[in-house]
């Protein structure tokens, strides 16, 4: 678990958030022979001084993507180059900018996008190492606090 070190502190910061801020709890897929955690968040969510650690923008118009990719059996996180969008319901597309973040043995991959008020999105990333490409889907309903 100490691998996932920077990962869960970010996830406990969320969670010890009032439950009246709207967030997604943290979600894995196993794709291949990965171990897939991912979440979306509102920017809001950091203090200004964790934003700014990590090169991220604080507004409420601004969403962070925090993926963390897991070899399945050792748990051991993994190197891998990441790129994606998120669609919204309309066909609008936003790029997705993964910046890697590493802290130790935790590796996580972190992107921000900005987005409106209930506005829904699909996202599609696509995660490579060497010859082994995954595809990760998932959508979520964007919230402004």
């Amino acid at each position: 678990m100490g691998r996932l070190r920077v990962f869960y502190k970010l996830l406990l910061a969320l969670l010890l958030l009032p439950l009246a801020f709207t967030a997604s709890a943290e979600q894995k897929e196993q794709l291949g022979d990965w171990d897939v955690h991912y979440i979306v968040v509102n920017s809001t969510f950091f203090s200004p001084e964790i934003a700014r650690q990590y090169g991220v923008v604080r507004s409420k118009y601004n969403a962070l993507v925090n993926i963390s990719v897991l070899n399945s059996d050792t748990q051991q996180a993994q190197t891998v180059s990441m790129q994606g969008t998120a669609t919204n319901l309309l066909g609008t597309e936003k790029k997705l900018n993964f910046k890697k973040v590493q802290e130790g043995e935790a590796i996580y991959y972190l992107a921000v996008f900005s987005f409106r008020h209930e506005e829904t999105y699909r996202f599609n990333i696509e995660i490579r190492r060497g010859n082994t490409v995954e595809k990760l889907k998932f959508q979520q309903k964007m919230y402004v606090d």
